[in-house]
């Protein structure tokens, strides 16, 4: 007891003596202690941020080793025995692999309910023919995973058929919806497998705006006057925005959003009305019996496309044999040939990088996204791929509205003016024009390469440098440049072209931020090296005192130092004009430029466009109607 008494009293003084120590002693015990707080520290950061970023709109998501997914077959069907056990019979003779041995693929078939309230059929017959739906898809033997059943107690009809027939339980849910007139190639499975690996778990080929795959031949255009439906023979895979009601696979997220959008849409009375295409005959005829003129208005505000395989000779992986029903008044026979084994190999697809793929719009028009310019060797590569008549339309983002952006997208598109480029910061507006298929220069990382400097410069400065060493490049290319403000629209290109013509080398607008530099032997001598640092001297001077900088003022004196000429171009301030007749007289005249200050709030500009039938998108901010222009 007493040597036990001894040792605790001497570890007391050891202790003692230790903290009695000075106290740089204890120096290496702090630094060491804040080290382990501090990687503490960033690995809660690291898994809080990598948490928050799950939540949010982005569908990226880094799969190096895929896990492994479930695939839902939903079979709708009615009253059409026949129809019903040629599908399912065809699903269940499809090749599911190692897959099937897993039992990850699930069969659910939702039986609609006859109506009680028509009378057009005994109500014996209708129960006759519901019992042996019943009776037959009850026998019916699934080996790949769960059979479920869903019948309903009432009529639900085509539309709450699809949409209420899937909610994604996880990303890694996929559904494949097919109505029962349709008939699958044994290969069918195979193909969507290595779709789902290749474009949506393969991060160098993911791309959030593709919401799903199509295994029907693509056969038709929706957009009116739209270009004819050609595919290479050569091939097999492209990106259409058009659903394929005939054996369509959904990705969980978009389906995800467009349902919550339909929520919000039809509980508002809102209607999926877009001009410009078929759908809304369909609608007006058939109203809410069918789906896809929502699901199509959806696609069309996202800017989304759908995957679509395409074969030789009418082939398909899946088949409509378009059986009478909501569709067709009477069966109107198989649309295409069904692909089978001996046809087909499962590895004769082969599937390209997806930067390798076309993508096609409403009008089967080719759209092309991720054009981003970070460099003036880029934007001599793009340039020649967006001139039209030898002309660039340069489109200012710096103080950029969304809603007047959008706005002045749908005008191009009416205008089928396709020569526009944008410039401007990185920004959410920015990548979502290029995901849409718009050129978009990067002007920071184009100014940073171009100028080695590390002030920073306020964005009036970065426009004025932007434009004009695009514009520069464009001179040397043979292109003429039309530069916009993003506070002005161009609402006729024809009366443009007829009052900029040869006798004058530069057309400016100063209020309007319009500068138009002709192509010519002239311009090119004037916009030299010279006369571009002569701009990014006056530029970058005192950056402090360039907040307002006015570069198409700059441009006028420095021209006219040279002793050039430069024409005024006519438009119209909306602002300035509240009286609407006069506007159109303005506009009537051949004012083909409208313009507002930037100090006018943005509710008042777009009830102005409004009044004037100017205001060409909806509440989506998503242009009303779809402008085909054959190619």
């Amino acid at each position: 007891m007493v040597s036990q008494s001894r040792s605790r009293n001497l570890t007391v003084r050891s202790m003692a003596m230790v903290f009695a120590q000075p106290k740089k002693n204890l120096l290496p015990l702090l630094l060491f202690l804040f080290c382990i707080s501090f990687i503490i520290l960033l690995v809660l950061v690291s898994e809080t941020t990598r948490s928050n970023a799950g939540r949010g709109t982005t569908f990226r998501r880094n799969y190096n080793d895929p896990p492994p997914f479930t695939f839902l077959i939903k079979v709708l069907t009615f009253n059409r025995l026949y129809s019903l056990s040629r599908c399912l019979r065809s699903l269940s003779a499809a090749d599911y692999g190692v897959s099937g041995d897993k039992g990850r693929i699930h069969l659910h078939v939702y039986i609609d309910h006859f109506n009680l309230a028509r009378n057009d059929t005994p109500v014996e017959d209708n129960l006759n023919s519901a019992r042996e739906i019943l009776g037959f898809v009850d026998r019916f033997e699934w080996r790949f995973g769960e059979k479920v059943v869903h019948y309903r107690t009432d009529n639900a009809g085509l539309q709450a058929q699809w949409l209420e027939a899937w909610w994604p339980s996880s990303d890694h849910e996929f559904a494949f919806v097919v109505e029962d007139d349709l008939e699958v190639s044994p290969l069918y499975y195979g193909i969507l497998e290595r779709l789902i690996h290749k474009y949506y778990y393969d991060t160098s080929n993911f791309n959030p705006s593709i919401y799903g795959a199509s295994l029907q031949r693509p056969r038709f255009v929706p957009g009116k006057h739209g270009n004819k439906l050609h595919v290479d023979p050569k091939t097999n895979l492209l990106l259409y925005q058009l659903v394929g009601t005939w054996g369509q696979l959904l990705f969980p997220k978009p389906w995800k959003e467009f349902r919550l959008w339909y929520d919000e849409h039809k509980s508002n009375a809102k209607k999926p009305f877009l001009d410009g295409m078929v759908t809304n005959g369909w609608y007006k005829r058939l109203g809410e019996r069918i789906w896809t003129p929502w699901f199509i208005k959806f696609v069309h505000s996202r800017g989304y496309f759908n995957i679509y395989t395409s074969f030789p000779n009418e082939g398909a992986l899946s088949v409509s044999h378009r059986d009478a029903g909501v569709n067709y008044g009477k069966t109107a026979g198989p649309d295409s040939q069904l692909l089978n084994k001996s046809a087909l190999s499962s590895d004769s697809l082969k599937l390209q990088p997806l930067s390798n793929l076309k993508w096609y719009d409403f009008c089967f028009s080719e759209v092309v996204p991720g054009r981003v310019v970070r460099n003036l060797n880029e934007l001599g590569t793009i340039l020649p791929s967006v001139q039209s008549d030898k002309t660039i339309i340069l489109v200012s983002l710096y103080g950029a509205e969304k809603m007047f952006t959008r706005n002045l997208l749908c005008h191009f598109e009416k205008l089928n003016t396709q020569n526009h480029i944008f410039i401007g910061p990185s920004s959410e507006l920015f990548y979502d024009l290029s995901r849409r298929g718009h050129p978009v220069i990067d002007a920071d990382m184009l100014l940073d390469k171009l100028i080695k400097s590390k002030t920073s410069y306020p964005n009036s400065v970065k426009e004025a440098l932007g434009n004009a060493f695009v514009v520069k490049k464009c001179l040397e290319l043979g292109y003429s440049t039309w530069a916009f403000s993003s506070n002005s629209l161009l609402v006729d290109k024809g009366p443009l072209l007829d009052r900029v013509s040869a006798e004058y080398d530069i057309y400016i607008r100063e209020s309007s931020g319009i500068l138009i530099v002709q192509s010519s032997s002239v311009t090119q001598k004037l916009w030299s090296n010279e006369f571009l640092h002569s701009i990014t001297s006056a530029a970058t001077k005192n950056p402090s005192l360039n907040q307002s900088l006015d570069y198409i003022h700059l441009v006028k004196e420095l021209v006219e130092q040279k002793g050039k000429r430069i024409k005024t171009v006519e438009t119209m301030d909306i602002a300035e004009n509240t009286n609407a007749n006069s506007v159109n007289q303005s506009l009537g005249d051949g004012k083909p430029v409208v313009y507002w200050s930037p100090k006018v709030a943005p509710n008042m500009i777009r009830s102005k466009l409004e009044e004037l039938n100017l205001w060409l998108i909806d509440d989506d901010l998503s242009c009303k109607a779809v402008v085909c222009h054959n190619s």
